[in-house]
């Protein structure tokens, strides 16, 4: 058509050329529901809230909600999860548009969006932090990638007899899953190396015969390989996904882009997987909650288990909490009857649990004097020698490296570090340096340890080597050894067993499956390897660095790694602990009876007032910062302050506030209420918040 021809059409019939903008300049706004609500990629706790803005027409099409948006916020653009879209705003002024849509691709679904909003609730926190946590970095070359249709995996027969026929509820458990009810079971697991995992890969794959998706987190990568085996045996290929940080960015977003896809329903993975995108959710589950490794180190510190059980709450989905060992808050969930037990009649735990003997014994410190002093006693000499006749043996270390402390050998004094600090370690330590006894310039006191047999004392804190060290007090340039690291245990071992291969897991490099062949593995706790057929005899040596430690969780964090490295020997193998009998964490392993220690461990709790009994925060800070908090907090009528008192030698002071678990709610709205007064006002010291933290002395 020509101009000329244009002069002869109707007036209305003139439609002027498409535009994104009206006459003012401004984006025409899409024409239905163009209003955007956003959730910015903003830490600030006083402006944890969604923002109105204004959905172009041009993007009408890709602006769903879930998806990933670049807006303007304080002058700055900024990544945000578009949240919804709704006709109109509460916003009186003019609505900023959005910049653009950073993919069509939904990556925040409605429930994991309101789970973070529940998560960041309970933790204190802000919405942005938790959803840093659930939806992973975008790569774009795998987000571009083909979508493959999910195909129905015929079923895979499950060889054998079933893991849950040990358990007299555990069929009924399957059973629930399989016809889409929501059971909730605390599981004190049988010992037996991967029997777990295999267990739970058939909880799994009850759920998905019932049609629903399920969601197993474990503590550590190692935990994950061995889930990752049973899983494919019992689900067939391509039945599940495992998500690790070690798989890196781009194929661990491939993985996740499956999972929110709906081209696989089972998810095994470590604690960033709680949040996993699983479609019709009807099982979560959590092997061993009461490892550390589960909870998160990233503001506002969720725990796993927490997260999960929120989850389950939210979705009507069952839930699974085993281990070896039972933590007070799983503890409390059966005693509230939120969950039901699921443990093993007596016979079967004594057919399969090994002989365990305490290295304490009257009876054998009779026959060996001088076991009160040895760190490797009689006792414990005998049980690896017979046992490495006919396997491997396993030797728990609680601390790795060399010796990681050392005394004075003539008085017993801690070594410290007496050299002067290097520039670096005068500025981060900002102290003032006094001259100290033995006539050197004083630095940062730190403990002096050693790497190796051949090595001078070097301070663990500033790192300065001090050949020359001499005692302060005394004089005496002659050191001892005040704790023994997993690998002085190796090498002396290796000297007792010439002819025996040692090896070592720990810190440095972690063993996942040691085969059969006799052999000495030394491991720290959480590091020990799955021996081929089971492992024929165990020694645990420094019981008293577990049990001694400051810390509330000391005794059940002791029985717990006891009974995980315990779960790997074989049936009726020879177990020697070196600690006194009369100890109730030794007297738990000794009958294999973690649920009445984890019971007695509860009621000591409830009576002293310390969590799970109660719900208690942590403020540590400077200390002005702290005590300035405390006096700004609107905290519920019945909430007790502890504190604060100093936390080390940097000036930094904790303060505990501790209400019942019915002011859990207030308690955390009260110190996010008191976090935004603080951000607002551009306070320059941070005060770290905590709630529910596992380190609390």
């Amino acid at each position: 058509m020509t101009d000329s021809d244009d002069a002869l059409l109707p007036l209305d019939a003139v439609r002027p050329p498409a535009s994104s903008k009206d006459t003012k300049g401004a984006p025409v706004p899409a024409p239905e529901r163009p209003v955007a609500r956003v959730a910015v990629d903003n830490p600030l706790p006083h402006l944890d809230r969604p923002f109105d803005y204004l959905v172009p027409a041009s993007m009408h099409e890709t602006a769903e909600p879930g998806v990933r948006v670049r807006v303007r916020f304080a002058g700055k653009l900024t990544d945000g999860f578009l949240l919804e879209r709704v006709g109109e705003s509460e916003h009186e002024g003019r609505l900023m548009p959005l910049e653009r849509v950073v993919s069509a691709e939904r990556v925040l679904t409605p429930e994991i969006a309101g789970l973070a909003r529940a998560v960041a609730d309970r933790y204190a926190g802000t919405l942005a932090d938790v959803l840093r946590l659930a939806v992973p970095p975008r790569h774009a070359k795998a987000e571009s990638e083909p979508s493959e249709a999910a195909e129905p995996q015929p079923p895979v027969p499950v060889p054998g007899e079933s893991a849950w026929e040990a358990y007299p509820t555990g069929p009924s458990f399957l059973d629930a899953l399989r016809s889409g009810r929501a059971p909730r079971a605390v599981w004190s697991a049988l010992p037996g190396a991967g029997g777990w995992a295999r267990a739970m890969a058939e909880a799994v794959r009850a759920t998905l015969d019932g049609g629903r998706g399920a969601l197993v987190v474990v503590p550590d990568g190692k935990d994950v390989a061995l889930a990752d085996g049973e899983f494919e045996r019992v689900l067939g290929p391509g039945g599940h996904v495992a998500l690790t940080a070690d798989l890196g960015p781009a194929e661990r977003y491939r993985r996740w882009l499956k999972v929110l896809r709906g081209q696989v329903r089972a998810v095994v993975g470590t604690r960033a997987a709680m949040f996993a995108p699983v479609a019709d959710l009807g099982l979560v589950a959590v092997w061993d909650d009461g490892d550390d490794l589960h909870a998160e180190r990233l503001a506002p510190y969720p725990h796993a288990r927490e997260v999960l059980g929120l989850r389950a709450l939210r979705t009507g989905a069952a839930m699974l909490i085993g281990g070896y060992a039972r933590t007070a808050e799983a503890t409390q969930l059966v005693a509230g009857r939120w969950a039901r037990p699921i443990v093993a009649a007596r016979t079967t735990i004594r057919s399969l649990a090994p002989r365990v003997r305490p290295a304490g014994e009257d009876a054998e410190l009779a026959k060996d004097q001088a076991a009160r002093q040895a760190r490797l006693p009689s006792i414990a000499w005998r049980a690896l020698r017979h046992g490495l006749e006919s396997g491997p043996v396993l030797v728990q270390v609680p601390r790795r490296g060399y010796l990681p402390a050392l005394a004075c050998r003539h008085c017993r004094a801690p070594a410290r570090c007496v050299l002067p600090p290097t520039r670096t370690a005068t500025l981060a330590l900002d102290t003032e340096q006094e001259d100290s006894p033995g006539g050197h310039r004083a630095s940062c006191h730190g403990p002096l340890a050693l790497r190796s047999g051949h090595a001078a004392p070097y301070c663990r804190w500033c790192g300065r080597v001090d050949a020359a060290w001499r005692c302060p007090s005394c004089g005496s340039p002659r050191l001892r050894a005040v704790v023994t690291g997993a690998r002085r245990t190796a090498e002396e071992l290796g000297r007792a067993f010439p002819s025996v291969p040692v090896r070592t897991s720990g810190r440095d490099g972690v063993l996942a499956v040691v085969p059969a062949a006799r052999a000495l593995v030394v491991a720290t706790p959480g590091a020990e390897p799955v021996a081929e057929g089971g492992y024929a005899a165990a020694v645990l040596l420094d019981a008293w660095a577990l049990l001694g430690r400051a810390d509330l969780r000391a005794a059940e964090e002791a029985v717990r790694r006891w009974m995980n490295a315990a779960a790997l020997l074989r049936p009726a193998a020879e177990l020697v602990v070196l600690a006194d009998a009369g100890l109730p964490s030794v007297q738990a392993l000794l009958r294999w009876d973690p649920v009445t220690h984890a019971e007695r461990e509860l009621g000591d709790r409830a009576e002293l007032g310390f969590p799970p009994a109660v719900r208690m925060a942590t403020l540590t800070g400077v200390a002005s910062a702290v005590r300035q908090m405390l006096d700004e907090l609107r905290l519920p009528p019945e909430a007790q302050v502890l504190g604060p008192v100093p936390v080390d030698e940097s000036g930094q002071e904790r303060a505990m506030i501790r209400v019942r678990r019915g002011a859990g709610a207030a308690l955390s709205a009260a110190l996010k209420g008191a976090s935004g007064v603080r951000a607002a006002r551009k306070t320059p010291d941070v005060v770290r918040v905590s709630v529910d933290p596992l380190d609390l002395i």
